[in-house]
C-alpha cells in the first residue's frame, strides 16, 4: 500500500470533509466526554483535534483493539512509516485526508506522534512496572504526547495580551502543563480500568506502591477490595489530581478562544475520580463514567474559570 502513487490513494480516498466527518464521528462515539469539550472550541480547531484523536486512537488500537493479538513489533514499524507518509503530505487512508489538511493548518511536529508509538511498543513486551516513574514515561508517551499534539492546534495567548513589561519575554508555551494534563487524563484511565486491565493480564499500578499497601498482584487480579486497596486507591487518586492541578496553571497561557473548552476537557474527565470515590475504589465490578447531569453541570464553572484563573 505505501508504495501506491499519491495521485492513485487520492481518488479512491474520502473527501476532504468526510475526512473530517468521520473522525468527528469515531471521535463522539469511542469518547463522549472528550466529544463534549471539543464541541466549545472554534471549528478549525475543534476539526483538527478529532483528526489527531483519530490518529491516536487508531495507534492504540494496535496494541488495545480487536486485532492486538496480532501486533508485532514489524506492525508498528510499518505504522511508523504509515505516519511518516502522513506527515509528506500523502494519505493513505480516509481518516489520514483529515490529518494531512491539519498539518497544513497548524504546526504540529512528528516527535510526539513517535513518542506514541514508542508507547504501543512498550505495551507489546510489558504488563507489569515497578515505580512509578518508569509508569511516568509510559504515561507521557500514550498520553502526555496528546497534550503537546493539542497544544500545536490550541495555540498560545498573543504577546500583545501580555504587561507592557513583560513584552519583550515572548510567548509563555506551558509545555510540562500540557503534558501533565495528558498524564493527569492516563492516570485517571488506568484507575478505572483496573478491573478490565487486569482481566487482560495487565497491571499498571506500580508494583512497589502496592508492596506499600500490603496488597498483591493475586489481590488485585482477584478483584479484592478491602481496606487496603481503598488506601492505595486514595493515594493514586490524589497523585491523579496533582497532575490535574499542575495542568490547570497552564490553561491561562493559551489562546483565550480555547480556555473554556480546555477547563471543560479537565474537568469533566477529573469527574471520573470522584465517580470512582463514589463507588467505593470499586472498579472491578463497576465502571466509574459521569453522568450527563453532572456533564453539563461542569460547563458553566469551566466557562468561569476560564474568564477569571
Amino acid at each position: 500500500m505505501l508504495q501506491l502513487s499519491k495521485s492513485l490513494r487520492m481518488r479512491t480516498l474520502a473527501s476532504l470533509e468526510d475526512s473530517y466527518e468521520l473522525c468527528r464521528q469515531i471521535t463522539a462515539e469511542y469518547s463522549k466526554t472528550f466529544y463534549m469539550g471539543t464541541q466549545l472550541m472554534p471549528f478549525a480547531k475543534r476539526r483538527a483535534i478529532w483528526a489527531i484523536y483519530v490518529w491516536c486512537r487508531r495507534t492504540d488500537e494496535w496494541v488495545d483493539g480487536p486485532l492486538a493479538s496480532s501486533t508485532t513489533a514489524e506492525t508498528l514499524d510499518h505504522w511508523e512509516k504509515h505516519l511518516e507518509s502522513i506527515f509528506a503530505g500523502d494519505p493513505i487512508d480516509d481518516e489520514d485526508v483529515a490529518l494531512v489538511d491539519t498539518l497544513s493548518q497548524f504546526p504540529l511536529d512528528i516527535q510526539p506522534f513517535r513518542d506514541m508509538i514508542a508507547g504501543q511498543r512498550m505495551d507489546l513486551y510489558r504488563s507489569r512496572y515497578e515505580t512509578f516513574e518508569e509508569l511516568k514515561l509510559y504515561c507521557y508517551r500514550v498520553a502526555g504526547t496528546v497534550g503537546l499534539m493539542s497544544m500545536a492546534v490550541m495555540g498560545v495567548a498573543q504577546s500583545d495580551q501580555k504587561a507592557p513589561w513583560d513584552q519583550e519575554q515572548g510567548f509563555d508555551i506551558p509545555t510540562e502543563e500540557a503534558i501533565a494534563l495528558g498524564i493527569a487524563n492516563q492516570l485517571t484511565n488506568i484507575l478505572r480500568d483496573v478491573g478490565e486491565d487486569a482481566r487482560r493480564g495487565r497491571i499498571y499500578l506500580p508494583l512497589e506502591e502496592l508492596a506499600l499497601f500490603n496488597y498483591t498482584q493475586d489481590d488485585l487480579l482477584n478483584g479484592v477490595v478491602d481496606d487496603r486497596w481503598r488506601e492505595l486507591m486514595r493515594f493514586q487518586i490524589q497523585r491523579a489530581r496533582k497532575y490535574y492541578t499542575q495542568a490547570e496553571r497552564g490553561i491561562r497561557a493559551l489562546s483565550p478562544d480555547i480556555r473554556w473548552p480546555v477547563w471543560s476537557a479537565l474537568l469533566l474527565y477529573s469527574k471520573i475520580l470522584n465517580e470512582i470515590e463514589r463507588n467505593q475504589y470499586d472498579v472491578f465490578s463497576k465502571r466509574a463514567y459521569v453522568p450527563t447531569r453532572r456533564k453539563l453541570l461542569c460547563l458553566p464553572v469551566a466557562l468561569l474559570r476560564s474568564k477569571v484563573l
